[in-house]
């Protein structure tokens, strides 16, 4: 059963008690954040998701927005790259996706657009049909062109999606910060979860408005 163990009342101290579980990787292994090698990543963010009609609905995601609409924000005033990933299921390309999940996200269906919230003119659309976004895709081409070397990865589903990702992204050799509040899914357990294991051997558990401050020095 779905919990939104996330809301707009309560994520800030949600999030601060999932980091302080985390907290002993995070102290272990302290990697000093570069704006200018910065690109944020913001998976799936498509109504298929975020919509109440959708079966594949996430309450908790919601409760994200503004943290991820605010990274979004200052990483666009200070020309940081932003990437959005769209998540397709190719009937060519699919392999074991649609047998799991019983359902696919075609192009053609609005569940399958990112949300309005998030669709902004100067980020850029990636599509993907795996749960790495990595997988078949121009991101890394894209992330090298910048001399990208770290990632903010934000989006949905924390356990899924993003871990995959974050995974991906480890092994080609980014350092990824993972935001405890920028990111969600089903339920907390899977949530925690994924953060226990990211954090003690894949990313840097964080939270968003870390970052604001880093990426506003650059203008001074």
């Amino acid at each position: 059963m779905k919990k939104s163990y996330y809301t707009a009342q309560n994520i800030s101290v949600r999030s601060q008690k999932i980091l302080h579980q985390v907290e002993k990787y995070r102290q272990r292994h302290p990697f000093e954040f570069k704006p200018l090698e910065a690109a944020l990543l913001i998976v799936d963010m498509q109504r298929y998701f975020l919509d109440k009609g959708s079966g594949a609905y996430i309450p908790s995601a919601s409760a994200t927005l503004p943290g991820i609409r605010s990274l979004m924000d200052v990483f666009l005033r200070n020309k940081l790259p932003v990437i959005l990933t769209r998540h397709l299921d190719d009937p060519s390309d699919t392999t074991l996706m649609t047998k799991w999940w019983k359902e696919m996200i075609r192009e053609e269906d609005s569940l399958s657009e990112i949300i309005p919230e998030l669709n902004h003119p100067d980020a850029l659309i990636i599509k993907k049909t795996q749960y790495d976004a990595f997988y078949r895709t121009s991101l890394d081409d894209f992330l090298e062109g910048k001399r990208i070397s770290q990632i903010i990865l934000t989006g949905v589903v924390t356990h899924l999606c993003c871990e995959t990702t974050a995974r991906s992204a480890f092994v080609k050799g980014y350092t990824v910060f993972f935001p405890v509040d920028g990111t969600a899914t089903y339920k907390e357990k899977f949530h925690l979860a994924s953060f226990l294991n990211l954090s003690h051997g894949f990313v840097i558990p964080s939270l968003c408005k870390e970052f604001h401050k880093p990426v506003e020095s650059l203008k001074q």
